[in-house]
C-alpha cells in the first residue's frame, strides 16, 4: 500500500509539474524515467496516455470554480441580463430530436473574466491574453474570517507576506484567488451586493482587494487575479484603482467565483479560459482548479 501511494503522489506530481511547465512555455522535467514507469504502469513511453491517466486517476480532483449561465445569473447594474431563447426544443419532422438556442449577454456578468483593456487603454483584449496566462499554478488567500464581520474588507499586502512566510513565494505566472466567502450570499441581489438597493453602485458593500495589494500582485508578476465578489474592488470604491493597478500590468481578473472553500492554500493548478471575443473586454468564463488529492 505505501508503493501505491507513493506512486499516486509522483504521479500527481508529475501531473502537476507538465500542465504547469506547458503553461509557463518551459518543456517539464519528469522526476525520473522509473517514476515515470511507476506512475503508468509501464506506459511512460507514451507521455500523452500518461497524463490523460493520471488526470483521470483518483489523485486528482476537478473543482468547478463557475456559477452557471441562468436567468438569475447576477450582472452589474449598469449592464443587462443574461437572456437565453430556444429557437427549437423537441422531436423534428420525422420524430428525430433536435435542440437549438440563442444567447445574449454582456461580457462582464457572473463568472467571467476581466481583460486588462477594461480598464487600461493600452490593455490585452480577451483574444489577446496569451493562451499560456490562462493556465497557471493556484494560490488561495482566505480572508472570509475577516469578511464576515466587515463587508468592506480587503485583501492586503500583509496577507500575501503572510501567505508566503507559511508557504513560500507566489510563482510567476501564478491565479492568485482571493476567497472571502461572499459566494454563500449568489444569487441574492441584496445580500451579495451588500445593499437593500442593488441598482444603486453607490450604495455597494462588499469584499475585495486593496490598491496596495493589486499592486504587490502586479510585483510579483502574477497572470491572474480572481475572487468570489461581483469586483476585484471592493463594492465602495469609486475610481476602480484595484482593477486599474492589475491592468496596467497586464494581470486579468476572475470575477464571481465560487466553490473555493474546495481548495487548498497552495499546489493546485487554475484553468481560466473566456469566450475568446476580439477587441472584447472580458467576457464568461469557465473556471476550474486541478487539486491534488495524494496526501490531503
Amino acid at each position: 500500500m505505501r508503493a501505491e501511494s507513493d506512486s499516486r503522489r509522483l504521479g500527481v506530481v508529475l501531473l502537476i509539474v507538465t500542465l504547469v511547465g506547458c503553461a509557463s512555455g518551459q518543456e517539464p522535467e519528469p522526476p525520473g524515467t522509473n517514476a515515470g514507469a511507476a506512475v503508468s504502469g509501464g506506459a511512460a513511453a507514451d507521455p500523452s496516455g500518461g497524463l490523460v491517466g493520471l488526470a483521470r486517476s483518483e489523485g486528482v480532483r476537478v473543482v468547478d470554480l463557475t456559477h452557471a449561465l441562468g436567468s438569475d445569473s447576477l450582472y452589474w447594474p449598469t449592464g443587462s441580463p443574461f437572456e437565453h431563447e430556444r429557437l427549437a426544443w423537441g422531436a423534428d419532422d420525422v420524430g428525430d430530436w433536435y435542440a437549438s438556442a440563442a444567447f445574449s449577454s454582456p461580457e462582464h456578468l457572473r463568472t467571467h473574466l476581466d481583460a486588462p483593456i477594461h480598464f487600461a487603454e493600452s490593455g490585452w483584449t480577451s483574444a489577446e491574453i496569451p493562451v499560456d496566462r490562462l493556465v497557471g499554478p493556484g494560490v488561495l488567500v482566505d480572508i472570509s474570517s475577516r469578511c464576515a464581520t466587515d463587508p468592506d474588507a480587503t485583501l492586503e499586502a500583509s496577507d500575501l507576506t503572510a501567505w508566503e512566510a507559511e508557504h513560500g513565494t507566489i510563482p510567476a505566472g501564478a491565479i492568485v484567488i482571493v476567497r472571502t466567502g461572499w459566494a454563500s450570499h449568489w444569487p441574492d441581489w441584496e445580500a451579495y451586493y451588500g445593499s437593500p438597493t442593488p441598482k444603486d453602485v453607490a450604495t455597494f458593500h462588499f469584499p475585495g482587494v486593496s490598491l496596495a495589494a493589486a499592486e504587490a500582485l502586479v510585483d510579483r508578476a502574477i497572470a491572474g487575479v480572481g475572487i468570489d465578489t461581483a469586483s476585484i474592488d471592493r463594492g465602495m470604491t469609486e475610481r476602480f484603482e484595484s482593477h486599474r493597478a492589475l491592468a496596467s500590468g497586464e494581470v486579468f481578473n476572475l470575477e464571481n467565483l465560487t466553490a473555493l472553500d474546495g481548495l487548498p492554500a497552495s499546489d493546485f493548478l487554475v484553468v481560466a479560459l473566456p469566450m475568446k471575443i476580439a477587441g472584447g473586454t472580458g467576457g464568461p468564463a469557465r473556471v476550474v482548479a486541478v487539486v491534488s488529492e495524494v496526501g490531503s
